[in-house]
């Protein structure tokens, strides 16, 4: 099977899918759309991942691919092929689908539990899950839930974390793809992003020691997931 995986900015790639893929023996093609990448056809596509970044769902003037990027997640969804977004992913898979996306109350950024709704307990792709699971989350905004799509899980400080549309495309608020080269990355490009008294934002260091703890189990909570997205 051929992943295409559509990449935002230079720190926030497959991470993990990349592993996954290549142990699945699936080929993994990386559209760079911050080099001007151009999006693939709808119609082309077997399995679509769609990563993160720090721009907003909605920025299509300072960042136009994402009129493209838009239209073709809504096509690949219409196709009903597997699609996977991860937080402004998650996003664009909900604006594409017709969703708000706006300010969350919090940002959250380090580890924080992600507790499954009774809806999301009963979702094939999300069965390998405990109730409650650590994540990586780095966002600031958060999505509607689409209209005929379910609400599949939530956190302390979001509301909306997960959705799952049909059965083959699932958004992710938070991150599983994350290990801890991915983390440092991350890390390494936000400069000064810390302010004092954010109930859900830890400090840097707080950050690593937790990424040392929850990255060896991040592949339990993510390939199964993939697994169930790529199953003919």
């Amino acid at each position: 099977m051929k992943v295409t995986v559509l990449q935002h900015v230079p720190f926030e790639g497959p991470g993990l899918i990349r592993k996954w893929a290549s142990e699945r023996g699936h080929n993994l093609e990386e559209v760079f759309l911050y080099e001007d990448s151009r999006l693939p056809e709808a119609m082309d596509l077997e399995f679509l991942v769609v990563m993160g970044g720090p721009m907003g769902a909605g920025d299509e003037d300072k960042y136009p691919f994402l009129r493209g990027e838009k239209s073709l997640i809504g096509e690949s969804a219409q196709r009903g092929i597997p699609i996977l977004g991860i937080c402004l992913g998650a996003q664009l898979i909900a604006s594409a689908l017709g969703a708000p996306v706006e300010k969350n109350r919090f940002r959250e950024i380090g580890w924080f539990p992600v507790k499954l709704t009774d809806t999301g307990k009963k979702e094939k792709v999300f069965s390998h899950l405990a109730e409650e699971f650590p994540a990586f989350h780095w966002h600031g905004d958060t999505f509607h839930i689409p209209d005929g799509a379910r609400h599949a899980a939530f956190s302390e400080g979001c509301k909306n974390q997960a959705f799952v549309w049909g059965e083959k495309v699932v958004g992710l608020q938070f991150h599983l793809e994350m290990d801890e080269d991915a983390v440092e990355k991350i890390l390494t490009a936000s400069g000064k992003y810390w302010k004092d008294d954010e109930p859900f934002v830890q400090k840097p260091e707080v950050i690593r020691s937790l990424t040392k703890i929850h990255s060896s189990t991040a592949a339990s909570l993510l390939f199964p997931l993939l697994d169930a997205l790529a199953e003919r």
